[in-house]
């Protein structure tokens, strides 16, 4: 039986989160990045969105089998109780239920930091985020139309939304990752593992 592990993401993690992303960077369009960062440079990206937001990894075996994460969706500061989510796979790792669980324990962490909507933005086409997206609840809000140029050609960038609070009371203080008690995130994190099969 598989050993499942999901947990949040330390400094140490870099050169493996890298692993995973690189690829991404060298091969898809899934990201508009066209180098990939050295170590030093991801691990600092890396620091700085763990110090306001949830950072994950999987391990399956002790293999680091994807990441995820939630950052500021824009900088102004009404937009603070939105967050944007990302997740990478090992491609080896696809359709175990890891995105669903990763998305599932973001939102439940960012819940707890008070933040109100969350954002997903996907490369279109993009079959198997679309469709995370959508059936995790994301409506479509929008689509930017050959807006990125990468391996070739222009790329259209879809935009998917989905609130996670009260959408019409005033909001809370925001609450950076350090202020949500330990034990409700491991909580978080033990529920979702079990969506993983």
């Amino acid at each position: 039986m598989e050993t499942i592990l999901l947990r949040q993401a330390c400094p140490e993690d870099a050169q493996a989160v890298l692993d995973i992303y690189a690829p991404y960077i060298r091969n898809t369009n899934i990201t508009f990045e066209y180098e990939v960062p050295s170590l030093s440079e991801f691990r600092k990206r890396m620091e700085g969105i763990m110090e306001g937001y949830p950072y994950l990894v999987c391990e399956i075996d002790g293999v680091m089998a994807g990441y995820a994460y939630a950052h500021r969706y824009k900088e102004r500061a009404a937009y603070q109780w939105d967050a944007e989510l990302s997740v990478y796979l090992r491609e080896d790792y696809a359709r175990r239920g890891i995105g669903r669980a990763f998305y599932t324990a973001l939102m439940e962490i960012l819940k707890e930091q008070n933040v109100r909507n969350v954002y997903g933005i996907v490369t279109s086409p993009n079959p198997p985020s679309e469709a995370l997206h959508l059936a995790m609840g994301f409506s479509l809000f929008g689509v930017s139309k050959k807006t990125g140029y990468k391996l070739g050609r222009w790329i259209d960038v879809s935009g998917f939304e989905r609130p996670i609070g009260d959408p019409d009371s005033p909001p809370e203080k925001l609450l950076a990752i350090d202020r949500v008690p330990r034990r409700r995130i491991e909580e978080i994190l033990r529920e979702a593992e079990g969506m993983i099969r």
